[in-house]
């Protein structure tokens, strides 16, 4: 059986293509000639070199494949305008359903983002039917996601696209070779004073989350969403057991949201002005102050979705870019 796995330079997509390698598929990748495959060095893959922008190059990628796990995405932090996010990330998946659809694919896994549902709290966390709110956010990013995976839901409703969606929340661990998310260790590591917003985050082993992508492949319902989540924790609870695990003792002080706001809505005017990315901008700044809570209940019964401590995520996150070829 052959996968074609789509941004598999990313921290989520490298983690699949070594999953499904593991399991003995044939793995075939989509990727710039300039994309960085670190994150998947010394593993065995065919590499279709093309853009997700390009329906010809998505067309001879997906062709020969029994199954696509499309993860390609742009996450980028700037500009956080929705016209910066939808190439890659709407016309991005529409070229890939078409493609899947007409080279008759057995399954299409689609990773979208817990956020294109709306968060809950610690006590009631957001799921798989709770209402998007990103337009109230204001983030290009969400909104991106959540209009893709409108995209990929009424394919299956209108032509009967062979479709599942995945929604991972914040993924940490190894093969994080930009590193994108991981960069939350990086800021807190090393530090004399620890800053932390009011807000959290459910966290997820990103090995967790690329065994959730690929029990996709087979299991859960066509149709369906699953949200791929493990621990909240507010950004004060994460940077304690990131302290734990590297022994250090630094002071923490909490900034209040009306402070990161008003600097978020100095950094967005600033980056008006000079065309270039401030170091905070007003939407980061409202998800800093956001508790992005949510449940991966659902995922963990129908997808078998593993749970593994977040502890273990950091530890491996910290082993892999400390690896001796770096």
């Amino acid at each position: 059986m052959r996968v074609l796995v789509t941004g598999a330079n990313g921290l989520l997509g490298a983690n699949i293509v070594r999953e499904l390698v593991h399991r003995g598929y044939d793995v075939r990748i989509l990727a710039r000639e300039t994309s960085d495959l670190s994150g998947i060095a010394g593993v065995p893959f065919e590499r279709e070199n093309g853009d997700i922008l390009d329906p010809g190059s998505v067309d001879k990628a997906v062709e020969g494949c029994d199954y696509v796990i499309h993860s390609a995405a742009n996450t980028s932090q700037w500009p956080t305008t929705y016209a910066h996010y939808e190439p890659v990330n709407v016309h991005g998946t529409q070229h890939v359903i078409k493609a899947v659809k007409r080279l008759g694919v057995k399954r299409l896994v689609f990773v979208s983002s817990a956020n294109a549902f709306g968060n809950g709290t610690m006590k009631n966390p957001g799921t798989e039917l709770s209402e998007f709110n990103g337009f109230r956010i204001g983030s290009g990013y969400m909104i991106s996601k959540f209009v893709a995976q409108q995209f990929v839901l009424s394919e299956v409703e209108r032509s009967g696209l062979r479709a599942i969606v995945v929604n991972p929340t914040f993924m940490i661990g190894p093969y994080d070779s930009k590193p994108s998310s991981g960069r939350i260790i990086l800021m807190g590591m090393g530090k004399k004073v620890q800053v932390s917003p009011p807000g959290g985050k459910n966290f997820i082993h990103v090995g967790d989350a690329a065994i959730g992508a690929c029990n996709a492949l087979t299991m859960g319902r066509t149709g369906e969403c699953y949200l791929l989540a493990n621990e909240n924790m507010t950004f004060r609870e994460f940077f304690a057991l990131l302290n734990r695990v590297t022994g250090e003792s630094p002071s923490s002080i909490g900034l209040p949201g009306w402070f990161l706001k008003g600097i978020g809505s100095g950094g967005s005017l600033l980056e008006k002005l000079i065309r270039k990315p401030a170091p905070l901008s007003l939407v980061n700044a409202r998800l800093l102050c956001l508790g992005n809570y949510y449940s991966g209940k659902k995922a963990v019964e129908a997808l078998e979705l593993p749970q593994t401590p977040i502890e273990t995520a950091i530890r491996e996150a910290i082993s892999w870019w400390d690896r001796p070829s770096r």
